[in-house]
């Protein structure tokens, strides 16, 4: 199913108007009634909301592989929360996960969030080791109790909230099918790891992205620079239809092609223009398409 469709059949299966489901989200009813004609797609912070409402994650939403029983709530939780009273360069290093969400936040604290619904004993086989010096903090989720990278990878979710008032360079090592990046306010942002599909929502500073996996890239606004490295794989990067950028392939066998509405088209970024795309490394291609997203 479409997210269009995916939304409108919970939305029918809790037994909701789109006037109700409105008004659990705050939005208006004519949002709602443009998700579900596709006249429109939510933002990130609108689909962790439809998400949490209807108990599943981002990733069955997006896909429509909604599983038949829904939950409330997660299941399982831990919470950690670090106070923060200067700006930061924050390293972190997440290993395995099946998503991952890293915002910014008003408040002052560095928040994380594992939940799961699978994962019963998740507050004792993972804990989180921070290692605060000046202007700097590392952060690694550690696996504890025999916990394997598969079963994260299957069943945890993680929120990351830093606080947006002390955000310096961001990096964030992490393996998952979903990453989600929002309302990041800072110089530059780093990623690495193997990830499927990466949502980049509110980011206006340099987004590099290191990935040998063949990625979904989503850019709700293109706000900033993307930065792409990548050894033999063949990515996709959508964005929206009034984005201006100039973008160059690097390397050895990179290639940019350009998609509309699913079809082969003509390039259409500006030469010179202040948004960069980047494609780097060897024997990959990337094909930019021009939808609203």
């Amino acid at each position: 199913m479409t997210i269009a469709e995916t939304i409108k059949t919970l939305r029918k299966i809790a037994g909701m108007s789109q006037e109700q489901l409105a008004e659990k989200l705050h939005v208006s009813r004519q949002a709602v009634t443009k998700w579900e004609t596709e006249g429109g797609t939510p933002d990130i912070e609108n689909l962790r909301a439809i998400a949490a409402l209807f108990g599943i994650t981002v990733d069955e939403l997006l896909t429509g592989e909604v599983k038949a029983q829904t939950a409330a709530a997660h299941r399982y939780e831990s919470i950690t929360e670090y106070d923060i009273d200067e700006v930061k360069h924050y390293d972190m290093k997440f290993g395995s996960a099946k998503e991952v969400f890293l915002s910014g936040h008003l408040g002052e604290k560095l928040r994380i969030r594992l939940v799961s619904d699978t994962l019963a004993s998740l507050q004792s086989d993972f804990k989180i080791k921070l290692d605060d010096t000046k202007r700097r903090l590392d952060l690694e989720l550690l696996r504890r109790n025999g916990m394997s990278e598969s079963a994260a990878k299957e069943g945890l979710s993680i929120y990351a909230e830093l606080p947006a008032a002390y955000l310096g360079k961001v990096e964030c090592a992490v393996n998952a099918e979903l990453v989600c990046l929002s309302s990041l306010d800072c110089e530059r942002i780093e990623l690495g790891g193997r990830n499927r599909k990466l949502y980049l929502d509110a980011v206006p500073g340099i987004v590099e992205i290191d990935s040998n996996l063949d990625m979904e890239i989503h850019c709700k606004s293109l706000a900033s620079s993307l930065e792409l490295n990548q050894l033999s794989a063949c990515s996709k990067l959508y964005v929206p239809a009034d984005a201006v950028f100039s973008a160059k392939a690097k390397g050895i066998g990179t290639r940019i092609s350009y998609a509309s509405e699913g079809r082969a088209t003509e390039p259409f970024d500006t030469p010179g223009a202040e948004k960069r795309i980047e494609l780097n490394g060897m024997k990959s291609e990337l094909v930019i398409s021009r939808e609203e997203v």
